[in-house]
């Protein structure tokens, strides 16, 4: 399977996706339990793949290193309510301080 082969199959897998979103009927999606999956979902997918990219290593490995203190720094930045463009910014400068004096 080429290169191509494989993107209009997975762009065709999303428009049909897409298309059986589109048919389910609205008195489904109006129940509680669906609405709090739809809610919850995306923040618990994106805080495993932020715990993966952080702490992950290789297939099996788990590591502690300076990307864990920027998590650690973008945390205290969000719980003292900066705005989102400064909290990824003082992930990054105290991610980049931490590998500079590490080595």
């Amino acid at each position: 399977m080429n290169v191509w082969t494989a993107v209009l199959v997975t762009a065709a897998g999303c428009y049909l996706l897409k298309l059986i979103g589109l048919s389910v009927p609205a008195g489904l999606l109006d129940r509680p339990a669906v609405r709090r999956f739809a809610a919850l979902a995306p923040v618990a997918l994106l805080a495993a793949l932020t715990a993966l990219q952080t702490f992950g290593h290789g297939a099996h490995g788990l590591v502690l290193d300076a990307r864990a203190l920027g998590l650690a720094a973008a945390g205290f930045a969000l719980w003292r309510r900066a705005p989102f463009l400064v909290v990824v910014l003082v992930a990054v400068v105290v991610t980049a301080l931490v590998r500079l004096v590490a080595g």
